[in-house]
């Protein structure tokens, strides 16, 4: 005869063998077995071999709606301005407040999903938008006055949205308008009459890696030059805006990528260059010159997987190199060695420890470097804070946790800065290198991811988000 066993041993008996099987059962699972090999394609993006198939024929359409009188003299001609800086040098009085009320909006228009930013060139507003339902890149050109549109120029390209589409502003002279879309694609047009001159397909004549959320660099027109970061084949390219012949290239020997980040205009003991932060590094290649077209200068130091913010280059040869995603930031310095020119690095750390940006780049005010932390920056997230070059560990003031803000963009105007949040709110504030000082803030509109760069010319601003274009007057 079996000894009877208590009824709470045999549940603990019970429980110990489910315990043991489970432990059994997650030893000998593969935690994978229901991943997938990530493919081209199943990113939602399109695939190199998708590009090489598809035929784009850049600027094949165009459609001319009327012209406006043009009463505008001012112009922000390009991503982050005439000078690069991001500051606006017009003399208009801008107002210091709202009294209240938010600033009426004087046009808006919806537009395809992307955060496309707009370039202004003596009362018409151009944006390389995309158009969802014709499946196109559309630089479309408006009047600044009534946001009437003047003529749309386009072509046919599949893109498939990662977050949006469009990305870039066009860079505007008096005779062209560069642009390069989502997928690389770049057309130059006759500014006044949008009459197409030429096009160039870099995904498919250079074979780059298009960035992740497509080509966010805005392009460069420097004196009748196309310059063009395109990755694959080639690093920088110049290109005769008049003809389209490409007149140089930097050879691709590190097998660098293209960035989001734009190439920066930079001088530096006498020598023109042009700076790029790609993905593997930053180069200087040389502007002018004999040397022009070949590179003076680079760091393999800086190599992150995705670079949104542009290289800041300050006058006495230090370069603050910044990017998202918990990479933080870098300070090279440039000198000159025997004929050569030379990057040290004097400060690297992540973006809890110091300045450092998710997509903006910062502004430059008095020898300091103002600009909104990254959502990883530990206590200080998404505040706008104050640096010296010198030490940009060392926070000199922060707008407070009281005073967040998101990935929006930021400039300066009439000695004030402009800052739009993801949402659509409008904070005014005034710089220093003291203390932080808010003037007002107010909600422009309803937005949804508000990320576009400002554009501003004889008092009139243009914002966008994620799907709508609006133009405020804040004149004083």
């Amino acid at each position: 005869m079996f000894p009877k066993i208590p009824g709470k041993s045999i549940v603990v008996v019970v429980l110990i063998g489910v315990g043991l099987l489970v432990i059994f059962w997650w030893m000998g699972k593969n935690p994978a077995d229901k991943l997938s090999e990530s493919l081209p394609g199943t990113d939602n993006r399109v695939s190199r071999t998708d590009a090489v198939l598809e035929e784009v024929n850049i600027g094949e359409y165009f459609e001319r709606f009327g012209d406006a009188p043009n009463t505008f003299l001012e112009s922000w001609p390009r991503f982050r301005g005439t000078n690069f800086d991001n500051i606006s040098k017009s003399p208009v009085k801008l107002i210091d407040g709202f009294n209240g009320q938010s600033p009426e909006i004087l046009w808006s228009y919806e537009l395809g999903e992307g955060h496309a930013g707009p370039a202004i060139y003596k009362g018409a507003v151009y944006l390389l938008d995309y158009d969802e339902e014709k499946r196109a890149d559309m630089l479309r050109c408006f009047s600044l006055a009534d946001g009437e549109e003047r003529w749309r120029r386009w072509y046919g390209v599949n893109v498939k949205r990662n977050h949006g589409m469009s990305r870039t502003v066009p860079a505007v002279t008096e005779k062209y308008i560069l642009t390069i879309g989502p997928r690389a694609h770049v057309m130059c047009v006759e500014r006044e009459s949008g009459d197409f001159i030429w096009g160039l397909d870099i995904e498919k004549e250079y074979m780059p890696e298009i960035p992740f959320w497509y080509t966010g660099q805005c392009p460069l027109i420097d004196k009748g030059k196309a310059i063009l970061a395109t990755g694959g084949k080639s690093m920088l390219i110049a290109v005769d805006c008049a003809t389209g012949e490409i007149l140089w290239e930097v050879p691709n020997e590190m097998d660098w990528k293209m960035s989001h980040s734009s190439i920066m205009p930079y001088t530096f003991a006498g020598q023109r260059m042009y700076v790029y932060s790609a993905v593997g590094g930053v180069m200087g290649v040389a502007a002018d010159g004999p040397d022009e077209g070949t590179v003076l200068w680079s760091s393999a130091e800086w190599n992150h997987q995705v670079v949104a913010p542009s290289p800041v280059c300050l006058p006495d040869g230090k370069i603050f190199l910044t990017a998202g995603y918990g990479a933080g930031s870098m300070v090279l310095q440039l000198g000159v060695e025997n004929s050569r020119f030379t990057a040290k690095i004097l400060q690297e750390y992540k973006p809890k420890d110091g300045l450092a940006c998710e997509q903006q780049t910062p502004l430059v005010f008095q020898d300091h470097l103002l600009a909104v932390l990254p959502k990883d920056a530990a206590t200080l997230r998404n505040q706008l804070v104050c640096v010296h070059p010198d030490d940009c560990t060392n926070i000199i003031w922060s707008s407070g946790k009281t005073s967040r803000f998101g990935l929006g963009p930021y400039m300066m105007a009439d000695g004030k800065i402009f800052l739009l949040s993801d949402d659509g709110t409008l904070t005014i504030i005034r710089p220093s290198t003291r203390e932080y000082l808010q003037l007002d803030q107010v909600k422009i509109f309803d937005g949804h991811d508000a990320w576009a760069p400002l554009a501003i010319a004889d008092g009139y601003m243009v914002l966008r988000d994620s799907k709508r274009m609006v133009c405020i007057q804040i004149k004083a």
